[in-house]
This record gives structure tokens, C-alpha cells and sequence, in this order.
């Protein structure tokens, strides 16, 4: 079922990319939707407030094991995006993904099969992907 709905999506993109279909043209709206994701996560701290961000380097302590490391981590973003941020963010993010198919598209790739093999790789590798 969850494959239809990654069909249906990739053969909506086709049908409806019409003024950027150029691949090179999807690359740069691909990149430029990547900078505007990134932006909307930037001003829900800059303009609007809602989320706050503390940056600072983990320390690990010597002789830290590989499994204790995620335990280090900490959530560097702290609040919770407004409506309005949430909104904006999303919808950066859904452009993001219908150039990331119309992308696939052009190369002739399966939106869908390549989150499958993503997820089962991280599945097999856990931890030792690197992610």
C-alpha cells in the first residue's frame, strides 16, 4: 500500500513538471529548496523566537565507548516550531521532496525503492552507518 502512494507521487510529479523539467534545472530548484528548508529552520530562531538554539561542542570523555556516544548527544534546538514555522518548514520541505522526485524521474529511479534500500541499510548497519 505505502508503495502506491510512492508511485503515485513520483507519476504526479512527472505529469505536472512542466516550466523546470530540464535536469539541470531540477538540480539547482533541488539545491535552492535544500537553502530554503535551512532558512525556515533559521528564522523560527532568528525572527520568530520559537525555537532557540545552544551550540556547542559535545565533550567525550576518553575512553568513551562507540554504543555510550548517542548518549552524549544532546538536542542542540530547544522550543517547539510555532504554527506559522511549522507551516513554512513543511512546505519548504514537500518542494524539496518534488524535485528530489522530479530528480528521479529524470534518471529513471524509484523514489520508492531507493528509501527501501536506504531503510534496509540502515537496518543491517545500525549504528555502524555512520549516520
Amino acid at each position: 500500500m505505502n508503495d502506491l502512494l510512492y508511485d503515485q507521487f513520483q507519476n504526479t510529479v512527472d505529469e505536472v513538471l512542466v516550466r523546470h523539467a530540464s535536469v539541470l534545472d531540477i538540480m539547482t530548484k533541488l539545491e535552492a529548496s535544500n537553502a530554503r528548508i535551512n532558512r525556515s529552520v533559521v528564522k523560527s530562531i532568528t525572527s520568530c523566537g520559537c525555537t532557540k538554539l545552544n551550540a556547542q561542542k559535545n565533550e567525550i570523555p576518553e575512553g568513551t565507548e562507540f554504543y555510550d556516544l548517542k548518549k552524549l548527544n544532546t538536542n542542540q534546538l530547544s522550543g517547539e516550531l510555532c504554527t506559522t514555522c511549522r507551516e513554512k518548514v513543511e512546505q519548504e520541505i514537500g518542494s524539496h521532496l518534488f524535485y528530489l522526485t522530479a530528480l528521479c524521474n529524470q534518471v529513471d529511479v524509484n523514489l520508492y525503492d531507493v528509501i527501501l534500500q536506504e531503510f534496509n541499510r540502515i537496518k543491517v548497519l545500525g549504528s555502524f552507518s555512520l549516520y
